[in-house]
């Protein structure tokens, strides 16, 4: 069944094409047969009238090339027609059968049909005026046809002899504006204008100069030729060509470097906007601190042949270079793909840098003429279209990170320490290496064979009290490596500034949907995370130690990336000073309640509706994707930029949500269990519909982050904390009580921990960045979240302020009242239902009068004798 449907689709698609190439030939073959027709009246148009006009009685008379049918044709299209401009429409007609058998059908209809229709009448018109200057024969074919004697005359006869020319110059004009052909027109006018008058400006100077200079001169007249001489002389597109003049050797050289090299057959067309300078490739800076020095040393020990007649290496304090690695970073001046063979990345000389979308020839044709239909998919940022992203220039250089000073007597020194302290348990090791980061020094070493990794581990303590710093960490093993890593802090930490992070290649090019820098690895490279594959991130950290500047970063990181039509944030800051910073976006990138009073939530009453509000958003969306058949948001917005949803279906393109709370230990205790059941709801199911979630907390504690809420929390972040117990509860693993603090962190995204030094952001560039947001036009209403199901009601107003009763009300009234029993045990064992719902029907009775107060052990009093009362009471009520 399935394959004869597939057969019978496919046997239709055949037939389809093969009309449409019949009707192609046919009409093709028509417009050539007109196009002779067309030739020939004019030279036998004027014989063949009479035939044409007696209806075909003497067709057999008639002189046409293509005979009496040729000659009918031609003179309704050229006689009584458009005249001369008539074979416009037999070469437009054959185009557009050629277009059908390209399959290129609608692309021509619309790109040429607008100029075909203007040419036909504009054309025949003032070609019926000159017909009309030149008076009009009538033994002649009229240039302008029927049409155009038509519409002149009209013309003279409304606007008059002087006006009728003016109006069809005014018609070219006006068409040639609106189909974007009249910029050159508006230009040549503006400039022979502004060109007159610098002329005459310039001219009149230098007369007054030279008549101050010979009054005599300008008392005997000459100041009209001397004006004359002067405009002769200037030239008001000098300035142009001399620019044109500097643009073409710009191009030239820069076609000598290789920048302008697109192959020819390649049609190129910008699709992003020139994006920032990118700064060069950052590369760790590895330090070899085995390797042997080159120069005479008296420290140097010469190794040792041993019995087996192997060479024994013998490792001194001293005997140990510092070599360092620093590849060429060169800014490499080129095109480059990008992922997709049909983008590349164009580097100017200058530095700027810009995207393009390569075109073939033959990725133009295609089988199906509906693909060329010009669908405008849909666009979130259309509604802010002016929407301006912010440059980096608002951020402050704090410090870059890069082309540091290393201190090489430190590294030594530490270098020398280490080996000491492991020495002196009896520990070897054969070689040793260093990674310089920007606030830690990473020592890789490589155990002597036989030495076991838990003793190396257990020296933690005595490896810092031998280097005296705050903050050894010991990673054993190092991941994916056969070395052990012993992370030292540095004694002059750099500072990473959110700037020099943002600038770089990775972040400009990265493909995450929710791009986040978090700042700078211990090899110094960018270190960005998609919060959309997270999908939810879990902070923690002292006071002071840059939680607050985290959220900062991660904030902005989705400002300075993001459209207001993409991403919307949920602020929630109990301590009602970090995130009011960001309340002038309400209008650009918040989500509010209808009825919420400030943009940032400081409430926990109001917390707790938001929270809900968010729940509910989540079940609407999953709505959503399950009537459009998608799994994530991603998925349905695509299918709703394509068009294939229908928004009057309830569809609608549906932003990213990203909930920030600043202090989550503040809300756990004033709401407790209100907030952990809807934190943990949408930690379980809000990643697929885009709703995704940052939470920090300054106490790590058990009853702060419960299990239900780390358990759907896969990304946890942590700065320095207090206690070992503190770091496990966060991380699972030691090390965030070993950090040095002030942006320093740890990451775990469920495997290993990553050490990352935090960007840098200050509050005043934070308010630059709003500044420069909030000044832009934002959209007329915030985007509102739906309305949160409000707190329980008295048990008063569920009844008699109109609640909503139970279902089974009405029904265990009956029963109650039928045996005169005012029992939940009677209503359980009735009506079939639990225990915890009979007991809310019995309270409902008794708040609408039927049953009477409890009285211990005792059923209540049923205060309706009968069933016939009680329909009663239900009639009034």
């Amino acid at each position: 069944m399935l394959f004869s449907s597939v057969n019978n689709l496919q046997n239709n698609a055949e037939s389809r094409a093969r009309v449409r190439k019949v009707l192609a030939l046919l009409l093709i073959l028509f417009c050539i047969f007109s196009f002779i027709a067309f030739i020939s009246y004019f030279f036998t148009g004027t014989s063949d009238q009479s035939v044409v006009e007696s209806g075909g009685e003497f067709a057999a008379e008639s002189r046409n090339w293509l005979g009496f049918l040729g000659a009918k044709i031609a003179e309704l299209l050229v006689n009584q027609g458009f005249g001369v401009v008539s074979f416009i429409l037999p070469l437009y007609g054959a185009l557009y059968g050629l277009a059908i058998l390209e399959t290129d059908f609608y692309q021509y209809l619309s790109r040429l049909f607008k100029y075909v229709f203007f040419i036909l009448f504009w054309g025949a018109t003032f070609l019926g005026y000159v017909e009309h200057l030149n008076g009009i024969n009538a033994d002649s074919v009229y240039l302008g046809g029927g049409i155009g004697y038509i519409l002149v005359s009209f013309l003279l006869a409304h606007v008059g002899t002087i006006g009728t020319p003016l109006l069809i110059l005014a018609f070219l004009i006006i068409f040639l504006i609106l189909t974007g052909h009249g910029t050159w027109l508006w230009e040549m006018l503006f400039g022979a204008w502004e060109g007159i008058n610098h002329g005459v400006a310039v001219s009149t100077k230098v007369v007054k100069e030279k008549a101050k200079q010979a009054p005599a001169i300008a008392k005997q007249g000459n100041l009209f030729s001397l004006l004359k001489e002067k405009v002769s002389k200037f030239n008001p597109l000098q300035d142009l060509e001399e620019d044109d003049e500097i643009d073409e050797k710009n191009a030239s050289s820069e076609e000598n470097r290789g920048l302008r090299n697109a192959p020819a057959n390649k049609k190129t067309t910008a699709i992003t906007p020139p994006i920032p300078k990118v700064d060069e490739v950052e590369k760790p800076i590895v330090i070899d601190l085995s390797a042997r020095k080159r120069t005479n040393s008296p420290i140097i020990t010469p190794p040792k042949v041993g019995e087996n007649g192997q060479l024994e290496l013998q490792i001194e304090e001293g005997d140990l270079e510092l070599f360092i690695e620093t590849p060429p970073n060169p800014n490499i001046i080129s095109r480059e793909k990008l992922g997709d063979d049909n983008v590349e990345r164009v580097i100017t000389a200058n530095g700027e840098e810009y995207v393009e979308k390569i075109l073939n020839e033959e990725d133009e044709e295609l089988d199906n003429p509906e693909d060329l239909i010009d669908w405008d998919l849909y666009d979130p940022t259309k509604d802010l279209s002016g929407y301006e992203k912010p440059p980096f220039e608002l951020l402050d250089d704090h410090g870059t990170g890069k082309n540091r000073e290393i201190n090489r007597q430190e590294l030594e020194e530490n270098k020398n320490k280490i080996v000491k302290a492991l020495r002196d348990f009896g520990i070897e090791i054969q070689s040793i290496k260093a990674t310089v980061g920007p606030t830690v020094t990473l020592y890789e070493i490589v155990p002597a064979p036989g030495v076991r990794i838990s003793k190396i581990r257990n020296l933690e303590d005595d490896i810092a009290l031998n280097l005296a710093a705050l903050g050894i960490r010991i990673i054993a093993p190092m991941p994916g490596k056969g070395t052990i890593g012993i992370e030292i802090p540095n004694s002059n930490p750099e500072v990473v500034s959110l700037r020099s992070v943002l600038s770089t290649e990775k972040y400009l090019l990265s493909k995450a949907e929710l791009p986040i820098v978090l700042g700078r690895t211990i090899s110094n490279e960018v270190y960005i995370v998609d919060l959309n594959k997270l999908p939810h991130l879990l902070m923690a950290g002292s006071t002071g130690q840059g939680k607050s500047v985290g959220i900062n970063t991660i904030i902005s990181s989705l400002l300075f990336r993001k459209h207001p039509g993409e991403v919307k944030f949920v602020l929630i800051d109990p301590k009602k000073v970090e995130l009011n910073l960001y309340q002038p976006l309400l209008n650009h990138f918040l989500a509010v309640l209808p009825d919420q009073t400030e943009p940032t939530i400081t409430d926990a009453k109001d917390a707790v509706s938001v929270l809900k509000s968010l729940c509910i958003e989540m079940d609407n969306r999953y709505t959503m994707l399950k009537a459009a058949k998608v799994r994530n948001l991603k998925e349905y917005n695509d299918k709703f930029n394509q068009r294939r949803l229908n928004p009057r279906k309830g569809h609608k393109f549906l932003p990213y949500i990203v909930l920030i709370i600043d202090e989550l230990a503040d809300l756990m205790m004033v709401a407790g269990k209100e907030v952990e059941m809807p934190i943990a709801r949408l930690a379980q199911l809000a990643r697929a519909v885009g709703i995704h979630l940052v939470v920090a907390t300054q106490r790590p504690s058990v009853n702060v982050i419960t299990g239900i809420i780390k358990a759907n929390f896969p990304a946890r972040l942590s700065y320095r904390v207090i206690s070992k117990v503190d770091s496990r509860t966060i991380l699972d693993a030691n090390g965030a009580d070993q950090l040095i603090g002030r942006g320093d962190l740890l990451l775990s995204t469920g495997n290993d921990l990553i050490r990352v030094q935090n960007a840098f952001i200050d509050t005043p560039e934070v308010e630059r960045l709003v500044e420069f947001i909030a000044k832009q036009r934002g959209y007329p209403e915030p985007y509102f979240l739906p309305e949160a199901p409000e707190e329980n009601a008295p048990e008063e107003e569920d009844i008699e302020g109109g609640g909503e009763r139970d279902a089974m009300f009405q029904e265990a009234a009956r029963v109650v009242v039928r045996y005169q029993l005012g029992s939940a045990s009677l209503i359980q064992r009735k009506l079939k239902l639990g225990y915890a719902r009979a007991g809310r029907i019995i309270d409902q009775l008794e708040r609408a009068g039927i049953v009477g107060q409890h009285s211990g052990s005792k059923a209540r009093e049923v205060l309706v004798p009968d069933e016939a009362s009680l329909e009663k009471y239900f009639f009034n009520a």
